[in-house]
């Protein structure tokens, strides 16, 4: 069983960084499409972010702004969010994905972690 937990999340100003983190355990993240989806208040859940070997895809408005990575030597996935914006606020999930598929669609995604909350001041 694969275990996420997702840690980094705070309250920061317009213009503001954060860095996430999303600890695995059971399975390698380097043997998973590793997501990033967040979820704000009274909003769909929607893709942020996804890596898996050698590729990572983006959602277009946060594509300039964010970088998603992997440490395979701690097994651990990270989302740097820098420039933020008020409405990058949301609960932030981690996903794991068995397959390499590299997809947006949040049905595709096996394990999910807590969540961490971001909030951006403006």
């Amino acid at each position: 069983q694969v275990q996420l937990v997702e840690s980094g999340g705070g309250l920061v100003q317009t213009g503001g960084s954060l860095r996430l983190s999303c600890a695995a355990s059971g399975r390698t993240v380097s043997s998973m499409t590793m997501g990033w989806f967040r979820q704000a208040p009274g909003a769909e859940r929607e893709f942020v972010s996804a890596i898996r070997v050698g590729e990572m895809t983006y959602l277009d408005s946060v594509k300039d702004r964010f970088t998603i990575s992997r440490d395979n030597t701690k097994n651990t996935v990270y989302l740097q969010m820098n420039s933020l914006k008020p409405e990058d606020t949301a609960v932030y999930y981690c996903a794991a994905d068995r397959s390499l598929s590299l997809s947006r669609f949040e049905s595709r995604y096996d394990y999910w972690g807590q969540g961490t909350q971001v909030t951006v001041s403006s």
